[in-house]
């Protein structure tokens, strides 16, 4: 109950439904037809957005393509709702695009979606509007779906500007998640949604939004508080509050970049452009007595107290993900450290 005045109130049960306009409102800016209320399902942040899609969308026999490098909870969440994980690969010399001849190869019958991270946990690429462009078409001759995971929606800072997959819509129909807790840097809110992008009503038309539907129903909700909160957060948070986030990621990806150059047991293929990640590749042939990923990781923690994920976490062994979301200072001072460390464990030159 809320208090309105003297008078108790019972809130609605789906929440505050200001929050749902609003939402469909700002996505809409960047697209080039308007999103409805009826297109937003709000979620208790992007990791219920991951559940509900998954338990919704899954069927005995279906199967859902991964990206590989990628965030791992999509596979348990497909695994848990009785979908099979496949997995394609993202090009790492290519700004880590995604395979789509891998995709091709992997899809069949039974494949109902492929999912996209972008800007790119934990890669730190952001898609460009040609390969989004193919990303569709692809989606398209496959007659599957494309999830679009942009929880780091804007956070870019290198020469690509972030465009949304529901530019698309059109092509393949798209299911967009998202959140604030990213870009506003509010994660204990646990808000989300799941956004519908189909301007050819496809999702209408196989039940896919009635399967939604049924499932958001006896789904958590996102507190109301922070719901009727949602409408001023997007509308009048200032632009200074965001240049000053991107100016501190950039300047970390540029340390990053140079630092990493002086460091010959890693190596970056391709300097970070969005969200607040790195994957780098770790040459276990220039170190002696460790092991694998994980081993120089825990090592590292223990020793320098630096704290980077192992590339297993993330599906791509002997790789590293770092993160660049920190003040520069003590990123630097963390980059210090890893060097010092790689010199420790360094073979000796013959």
């Amino acid at each position: 109950m809320a208090e309105d005045g003297a008078r108790p109130v019972v809130t609605m049960a789906q929440g505050d439904p200001s929050a749902f306009p609003s939402i469909a409102e700002y996505l809409s800016r960047d697209l080039q037809y308007e999103l409805s209320a009826d297109d937003v399902f709000l979620t208790s942040g992007c990791a219920q957005a991951i559940e509900i899609v998954c338990s919704a969308l899954a069927r005995p026999g279906t199967n859902i393509l991964l990206p590989r490098p990628g965030y791992r909870f999509y596979e348990a969440r497909a695994v848990f709702s009785g979908m099979e994980a496949r997995y394609f690969d993202l090009l790492p010399g290519k700004d880590w695009e995604v395979d789509t001849e891998s995709v091709q190869a992997l899809a069949d019958k039974n494949t109902i979606a492929m999912v996209i991270v972008n800007p790119g946990n934990p890669c730190g690429n952001v898609y460009s509007y040609e390969h989004l462009a193919k990303v569709a078409e692809t989606a398209r001759k496959l007659g599957i779906f494309v999830i679009a995971d942009e929880v780091y929606a804007h956070m870019t800072f290198g020469d690509k500007k972030f465009v949304p997959m529901g530019m698309f819509g059109s092509v393949a129909p798209v299911l967009t998640l998202g959140s604030i807790s990213k870009r506003w840097f509010v994660p204990g809110w646990r808000l989300g949604w799941i956004v519908i992008n189909d301007p050819n009503g496809v999702f209408q038309r196989t039940k896919v939004t009635d399967s939604l539907k049924s499932y958001y129903e006896i789904s958590t909700d996102p507190s109301t508080f922070v719901q009727g909160a949602i409408p001023q957060l997007l509308e009048n948070t200032k632009q200074e509050f965001f240049n000053k986030t991107i100016d501190i990621l950039r300047e970390a990806a540029d340390m990053c970049w140079e630092k990493l150059k002086d460091i010959n047991c890693i190596t970056c293929p391709s300097k970070p452009k969005g969200s607040m990640f790195v994957m780098v590749k770790l040459d276990l042939s220039c170190l002696q007595d460790i092991k694998d990923d994980m081993d120089f990781c825990c090592r590292l923690a223990k020793e320098e107290s630096v704290v980077i994920l192992p590339g297993c976490a993330v599906g791509y062994k002997n790789w590293l993900r770092i993160t660049i979301a920190t003040a520069p200072s003590s990123f630097q001072d963390g980059l210090d450290r890893l060097k010092t460390f790689c010199l420790r464990y360094s073979k000796p030159n013959k």
